[in-house]
């Protein structure tokens, strides 16, 4: 995922906090989110996406957190580096052990 972030996260937030604020002055949340929208700069899609996000992470809607996607994230890189390791580990292994019996059979 190497999106460019148009928008920081200053931006992201207060784009959300808008929303939520303003909620109630609309017949649904996808007409505050397209009025709203243009004042930032972004597609209504994009704004509902961010407060999609943030209800995540405040625990309002299911979802897997940001937080808990960074986890994840960084527990598989950690698996795919000791699994890396593991097949060196074998392999220097196999090759001392081959390495051993040659020496023994030369003797």
């Amino acid at each position: 995922m190497n999106k460019s972030n148009k928008f920081s996260p200053e931006v992201r937030e207060r784009a959300v906090r808008m929303v939520q604020e303003h909620r109630g002055e609309y017949p649904s949340l996808w007409a505050a989110i397209e009025s709203i929208a243009p004042k930032i700069g972004c597609v209504p899609q994009t704004l509902l996406e961010w407060v999609k996000r943030h209800e995540v992470d405040a625990g309002v809607r299911d979802g897997v957190s940001t937080a808990e996607a960074q986890r994840v994230k960084e527990l598989e890189r950690e698996v795919k580096e000791l699994r890396r390791a593991n097949e060196i580990l074998k392999l220097a292994s196999a090759f001392f052990a081959q390495a051993e019996l040659d020496r023994r059979l030369k003797s």
